[in-house]
């Protein structure tokens, strides 16, 4: 039996999560197939259209720098290259589509948060007059740098940032991301580890705001299904020894075990594991669900299983996604990084203009979050309608996204992957 839970969130009514139900908005609504299966969630429906600002219809003439702060380095560094590939494969075809709109992109380092390179990396941007900023990937990484752009009146569009604590910061309306509040992804996993079976579940959680927020949401989620939370164990980044947390885990014997983690999963699952805790038993998250082919025992973690938001990727942009990079082992969050992207050019294309406060007012008009404009996949096309002055509603790779009133995507979906003998991971559901 599968489960399929649907939630139709606006941004304030997720800062209100009851486990059961987003408060005010709809029921979470279960479904069941016959054949098995593993649980997908998704958020939809548009936000009202409000008012929609005028689209000038003429030709353009723009050259629109911006910047990226992605993990070449750090606990998320398996992260940079599908996410860098998707911002580069955005800016190549934007370019190519030659109509009006020239893409100029600098690449930097966000690193982690036991580091300063995101703040270094960051006053090089904006010493560039960049209009945006995408990234970082990291939650705790972008909290340490978003007063800083938008001060500067630049948009700071994330492509991986999940924490719940974005949604009503204090961002001067220039803080955007195309991936869900990690409410959504704890709601999925939660439902996911108690329809397996588990009663008890244990949870290894870094301590930063992606990591607690996320296991905030999950734990509400499980125990509203009746399970039990009997080991918490926290660690900071930058922590080596994990001997205390897994000891406390084996302890409480859990029927499953919650790995919130970054690069750390490469030593506490495999300590985990070869302390006799059963690999088939432990559950991943987006930080973590990752190649392991190279890193572990093959049969280390056959069996378990992990969520990562994102519709399934179509194979036509994972091969637009390898021309532009052919080393690519991983595609987390290349979709999101591309739709950024495309978003924060299509909000300058639709103001005309590269001031970073012009293409946020446009960002929610062109995903399709307000203006009732016309769904639109094709690039050319997107571009080619603004020209005409006409409303769009940009679906990209990464689904539908359709941005609410401060940023946060109103449609998305958690897919649930497993993983086989070689310790690579597919998609299940």
């Amino acid at each position: 039996m599968s489960v399929f839970a649907k939630a139709k969130a606006s941004r304030s009514a997720r800062a209100a999560w009851t486990g059961v139900a987003l408060a005010g908005v709809s029921a979470l609504l279960l479904s069941a197939c016959a054949t098995g299966g593993t649980p997908e969630t998704e958020t939809g429906e548009p936000a009202e259209s409000g008012d929609a600002l005028p689209i000038e219809a003429g030709e353009r003439d723009l050259t629109l720098k911006i910047g990226t702060i992605l993990p070449q380095s750090g606990t998320l560094a398996f992260l940079g290259p599908p996410e860098e590939a998707g911002v580069a494969l955005a800016a190549q075809e934007i370019n190519e589509a030659d109509l009006g709109i020239n893409l100029e992109v600098v690449y930097r380092d966000s690193g982690d948060t036991t580091t300063d390179i995101a703040t270094v990396s960051v006053t090089d941007l904006l010493s560039q007059d960049v209009s945006a900023v995408v990234g970082a990937a990291s939650s705790g990484v972008s909290f340490t740098v978003i007063d800083q752009i938008t001060a500067a009146g630049v948009v700071h569009f994330s492509p991986a940032n999940t924490s719940p604590d974005f949604t009503d910061y204090d961002d001067n309306g220039l803080y955007f991301r195309t991936a869900p509040s990690d409410l959504l992804q704890g709601e999925v996993l939660g439902n996911l580890i108690a329809e397996d079976g588990a009663s008890t579940l244990g949870m290894l959680v870094l301590n930063d705001p992606y990591g607690t927020g996320l296991a905030g949401a999950l734990k509400e989620t499980f125990e509203s299904a009746g399970g039990e939370i009997v080991a918490e164990e926290l660690f900071n980044t930058g922590d080596s020894n994990f001997d205390a947390q897994l000891s406390a885990i084996n302890a409480a014997n859990p029927d499953a075990v919650a790995i919130i983690t970054f690069d750390e999963a490469k030593v506490v699952v495999p300590a985990l594991v070869g302390s006799g805790y059963p690999g088939d038993q432990l559950y991943f998250v987006d930080g973590n669900l990752s190649d392991y082919s190279a890193d572990f025992a093959p049969g280390l973690i056959a069996g378990a299983k992990g969520t990562l938001p994102g519709p399934k990727l179509e194979d036509d942009f994972r091969e637009r996604m390898l021309a532009v990079d052919p080393n690519l082992a991983d595609f987390s969050y290349g979709p999101e990084s591309y739709d950024a992207t495309v978003l924060i050019a299509l909000a300058a294309y639709a103001a005309n203009s590269t001031d970073g406060a012009d293409i946020a007012e446009y960002l929610r008009q062109v995903s399709g979050g307000s203006g009732d404009g016309e769904t639109v996949t094709d690039l050319a096309a997107a571009f080619e309608a603004l020209a005409a002055g006409e409303q769009i509603d940009w679906d990209g790779p990464s689904g539908p996204i359709t941005l609410d009133e401060n940023g946060d995507p109103t449609e998305a979906t958690i897919g649930i992957y497993e993983y086989g003998d070689d310790n690579t991971y597919a998609r299940v559901n």
